[in-house]
């Protein structure tokens, strides 16, 4: 198995951004990452290259449908959001535009950027499966498996609308084709252990409360737990959940995207150049591990203790621009097997 951190091909060779360029003027940014740590990366960027963030925070699809009703009058250079359902969706939704930036071509792996470069991911996370150590002696080692009549009424998940779910199943279909992902969805409905509920760490509290024996969550959750407190997930309850990265003797761990493009009508479009090349930059790129636990969307940059004692794992490789294609089919089969 590889891990993110002894992938240094890219980053031994490309050289590190300037990080004494002076600039002015002001970058107007639309996020929805609600992360307060994000603060480190913005005051950072401000004071390598004198630009100023104004920033408009919210929920992606409000975002989206703001900067299509500003059309060419919106404010927005760049646009940041959270998995690669809501990247395509803003690509879609003709608010993002084309960038030619020999940096990110270079630092930004082929299989998490956009096919025609109107979105980048920027930092990454795991899709794994958790379980209940003291019930689950056999849990679960790939995807495909969750939906064995083994793991019967055992399994909790969120929800069908939860743009994780969606983006997962549209890798199912990817790695599996369509009739096996129905297949996969029906089995998956059929040992859900209670409705569809939460974000991601209800599923992981889920296994503390006994509600479930196996569940589903991104990694920087639990790997946040590691390192500070959450709420339920104190340390005698986390010493009971052991964790799998999944198909790791075939397609590898499905990874979700943090990510972002440059506006449609950016008034301030070489700022917004700036700032995409920036979060590629290393000093960037180990703040999105140290600050939120997450994994660097550029190899060989080291990844922070919490996620590091996670341990190392083949990542899934699939094109996430082809995954995003699947998205509609993979609305239908949400609703042909009753996923709520």
């Amino acid at each position: 198995m590889t891990s993110f951190s002894s992938k240094a091909v890219l980053a031994a060779t490309i050289s590190a951004l300037a990080t004494t360029a002076v600039a002015e003027g002001d970058l107007n940014l639309y996020s929805s990452r609600h992360y307060d740590t994000d603060e480190r990366l913005y005051s950072d960027f401000t004071e390598l290259t004198g630009i100023t963030i104004n920033r408009i925070e919210g929920n992606a699809d409000e975002l989206i449908t703001r900067m299509q009703a500003e059309g060419a009058n919106s404010p927005a250079d760049v646009l940041l959001t959270v998995d690669t359902s809501r990247l395509e969706r803003a690509k879609d939704a003709g608010v993002l535009q084309p960038l030619e930036s020999a940096v990110l071509e270079a630092r930004i792996p082929a299989s998490i950027r956009d096919s025609d470069n109107q979105w980048f991911g920027f930092s990454q996370r795991a899709r794994i499966i958790f379980y209940d150590k003291t019930d689950v002696t056999n849990p679960p080692m790939d995807y495909v498996s969750l939906a064995d009549t083994a793991y019967e009424g055992m399994v909790c998940h969120r929800s069908s609308t939860n743009v994780y779910s969606q983006t997962l199943l549209s890798a199912v279909i990817e790695n599996h084709g369509e009739e096996a992902a129905k297949d996969w969805a029906q089995g998956l409905v059929n040992n859900f252990a209670r409705a569809p509920q939460g974000g991601d760490t209800d599923q992981l509290r889920g296994l503390v409360s006994g509600e479930c024996d196996i569940s589903i969550s991104n990694t920087y959750y639990f790997a946040r737990a590691i390192r500070t407190e959450v709420d339920g997930l104190d340390d005698d309850a986390m010493a009971n959940i052991g964790w799998v990265f999944p198909a790791q003797n075939a397609e590898g761990a499905h990874m979700n995207l943090s990510g972002g493009g440059i506006a449609a009508y950016a008034p301030n479009r070489e700022n917004a150049v700036k700032f995409l090349e920036y979060l590629a930059s290393d000093q960037a790129q180990q703040y999105f591990s140290a600050g939120n636990d997450e994994y660097p969307a550029v190899p060989g940059v080291g990844l922070s203790a919490s996620v590091a004692t996670m341990g190392l794992f083949r990542p899934d490789a699939v094109d996430l621009s082809e995954v995003a294609k699947n998205l509609p089919a993979a609305q239908m089969i949400f609703n042909q097997v009753g996923w709520e």
